[in-house]
Parts: structure tokens; sequence; C-alpha cells
């Protein structure tokens, strides 16, 4: 049974959506003190977060920053504010979804179950995998790249993301081979989201000392160039 950690301050949303949820099997633990968030969810061993933005003390993307510090599960904002720049904000402080206020709760389970299958699916019982390219190494189900001696982590959207690009390694990767590979359940993704991905894949790959490898081809799509030691 997979445990759903719920931060949500409307406390009746917060029974009704818990409700809808272990109906389905699945176990949920709600947040009960807003000044403690980061503390509760370790208790919970959550295997998913369902977050709020619109919080007291401390706003749900402070906490999506504590939690994604400790943990790689994933993280879905669930919130009235609809705006393009929150969704934004959300995927830039780690989020790995973001469903506005109101919402169908079919469409909640569904992000839910799709999440979960992305990051504990058909790969749990498997052998590690290792995706290696020139000094790059990609652990994919561990959410983590290797160059040299440095690691950094990364989350689940980002590893799969680096995996396709890795993949095809100097080659142009569409824009709508990552927007599938990434979200593969969703009909609508502003354009914006994979830019914000690349933007931290980018950054990461940065300060692991790997340098700018990752190319936009306009037009295109974005391609993974070659280290010193030659072409990935």
């Amino acid at each position: 049974m997979q445990n759903i950690f719920i931060v949500e301050d409307d406390s009746k949303l917060a029974a009704l959506l818990s409700g809808y949820l272990e109906k389905y099997e699945f176990k949920v633990e709600l947040a009960d003190d807003f000044s403690r968030v980061l503390d509760s969810f370790l208790q919970s061993r959550a295997d998913l977060v369902l977050l709020d933005v619109n919080l007291p003390k401390f706003d749900g993307y402070y906490w999506c920053r504590q939690i994604r510090a400790h943990s790689h599960c994933p993280i879905l904002f669930i919130s009235a504010r609809d705006s393009g720049m929150d969704q934004v904000m959300a995927l830039e402080n780690g989020a790995d979804d973001y469903i506005t206020k109101p919402f169908h709760y079919e469409v909640v389970l569904a992000k839910v179950r799709s999440n979960l299958r992305r990051a504990y699916g058909r790969y749990a019982q498997a052998p590690e995998r290792r995706v290696e390219s020139g000094g790059l190494l990609l652990f994919p189900e561990r959410f983590m790249i290797q160059y040299e001696e440095r690691t950094a982590e990364l989350t689940q959207k980002e590893a799969v993301l680096l995996e396709a690009l890795m993949q095809k390694a100097g080659r142009v990767v569409s824009r709508g081979r990552l927007l599938d590979l990434m979200w593969k359940d969703e009909h609508f993704i502003d354009d914006n989201t994979l830019n914000v991905y690349i933007t931290r894949v980018r950054k990461k790959l940065k300060d692991l000392g790997a340098g700018e490898l990752i190319d936009t081809v306009r037009g295109a799509g974005y391609r993974l160039n070659a280290l010193e030691e030659g072409l990935i």
C-alpha cells in the first residue's frame, strides 16, 4: 500500500481528497501542523506528496524545497492559483506536477497513479539501470547523475529528460519527443514547462564541471554535445 502525504489547510477538502484516495487502497496522512510540515513528511515515509501553495506560516514553494532536499518522491501541487508563473515557480522549486482547483478527483487519482508509476513502477524489481555517455553516468532509478568524482541529485522528470538526451547524444531530440516522454499522460503542458527543466538540468551539469553540454537547436529541439574526451 503506497502512502500519500497531503498538505492542505482546507480541512474539508483534505478530508474529501483523503477519503477518495483511500477508496483506491492508498494510505493517506494529512499534515496537521503547518509549522512542522517537513518533520511530518519525514515521519510519514510518504511515496508521494500533494501540496497546496497557500498555507499558513510558509507557502507550499518553501515546503517543496525542504522536502526535495530530503527526498526524490513525486510532489504534486494542488492550488487555486492557475497562472503560468505559479506553475513555473512550482517546477523551479522541485515539483513534478501542478493541478489547479477546482479539480475532478478522477484527474487527481490519474496523476497520482501516473507519477507513482514513473517513480516506482516497473523498475522497482529490476536490476539497477545505468546510462553512460562519454564522461556522464546516469542512474535513472536513483535520480542521480555522476561526472568524474562528483554527483548531483535529479528530480524524476529531470532524469527522464537527461536520459533521452544521453541516449541520442550528438543528435537532436525534438521538443515533442521530450514532452511525450516526460508527460505521457498529459493532454496539455505549458510551453515554458520544458524550458524550465532544460534550464535546471543545464545548471546541474555545469555545477558538476561538465560545462555547457545542452544546445538549443532552434525550431528542432535539444542536443547533448561532446565532452572534451570525445563525442558523447
